[in-house]
């Protein structure tokens, strides 16, 4: 890859080193950071690379001195490398699987053997695909940091993409009543079709008032905009409740009200990826609740530029895969 181009070239074959693997991907998923690595409005930018934080396939062998029983598996890979030895927030030297280590949009990959856990039997290859950066940032921001459990009323906004449907069906798994902001009334269909109770158009003026007075206010709400909006999450948000956020892609806020933070005793929680507890937690959910990805679309592996060119036009409902 170079900056605003995709394209294919010929690499040699990854070599697994001392506690690596070597996996033959089946399937790959794109997140909006490929997209921003490509356009090169990302930090720490490589040309060429390999970008790809998802993806599931085979151990088709292991580095030296590692455990052979591995070769022949089926497993996804976890893209959050050097987590770190806190649960509070990783490290300095934390990084995501797409860059700077070459990434899942490849035929191969050698990662280390601690980052692959067991494919879920129930998930296809696309769908095990489309679980690892999405669902391990929605799992941390609802449970880890949000501390959600049941019961509980949740807001979850701009839903559609990955991290904001992972969110809806893990609320919704865990026993909760889950409304969605939108700017589609398709998509808040949709998201009613997949467990939440109803939803918002956040494009509509005094949105946040009609949610209120529909549902009632909200103890956890899931955003990742930012930007002008924030400001009406405060007043549809419960006392004490937890706003927890893992994105700004409409900027910073210029409309926060600190006097509503303080008063109504608010907890702003900023979130990002997962720690290896966090990975865990999380694929053991899934497997137990038998949690299906939503996957809007699936291209072969020689159509990888219409799958970018697909994610850049946006309006996608779910993860936008390429299969191997």
């Amino acid at each position: 890859m170079t900056i605003g181009k995709v394209g294919f070239a010929e690499v040699p074959d990854p070599v697994p080193g001392a506690g690596e693997a070597l996996v033959q991907l089946k399937a790959a998923a794109l997140n909006h950071r490929d997209v921003w690595i490509k356009l090169g409005q990302y930090a720490g930018l490589k040309y060429p690379c390999i970008p790809g934080s998802d993806g599931a396939g085979v151990v088709a062998s292991v580095g030296p001195g590692t455990d052979p029983s591995w070769v022949g598996r089926e497993v996804i890979i976890n893209p959050s490398f050097n987590w770190g030895p806190s649960e509070a927030a990783q490290a300095h030297d934390f990084t995501i699987l797409g860059l700077p280590r070459d990434g899942t949009l490849a035929d191969r990959i050698a990662v280390p053997l601690s980052q692959l856990t067991g494919k879920p039997a129930h998930l296809s290859w696309e769908e095990a695909a489309a679980v690892p950066l999405a669902g391990l940032t929605a799992w941390r921001a609802l449970v880890s940091r949000a501390r959600l459990s049941g019961g509980e009323r949740v807001l979850v906004t701009g839903i559609g993409g990955g991290v904001a449907l992972f969110a809806l069906q893990f609320a919704a798994a865990l026993g909760n009543e889950v409304w969605v902001t939108s700017s589609s009334d398709e998509k808040i269909r949709r998201a009613v079709d997949l467990g939440a109770k109803g939803g918002f158009r956040y494009d509509t003026e005094g949105w946040a008032a009609a949610a209120a007075k529909a549902a009632g206010t909200f103890d956890v709400i899931v955003d990742s905009a930012g930007g002008a909006g924030f400001g009406n999450l405060l007043d549809v948000a419960a006392p004490g409740a937890r706003i927890v956020f893992f994105g700004a892609t409409r900027g910073n806020s210029q409309d926060l009200a600190l006097r509503k933070v303080f008063w109504k005793q608010l907890s702003l929680l900023g979130s990002t990826m997962g720690s290896p507890a966090d990975w865990t937690a999380m694929t053991e959910f899934i497997a137990r609740h038998r949690v299906k990805p939503c996957v809007c679309e699936v291209f072969p592996f020689d159509r990888g530029p219409e799958a970018f060119a697909l994610m850049e036009r946006g309006g996608q409902f779910g993860k936008i895969v390429v299969r191997h």
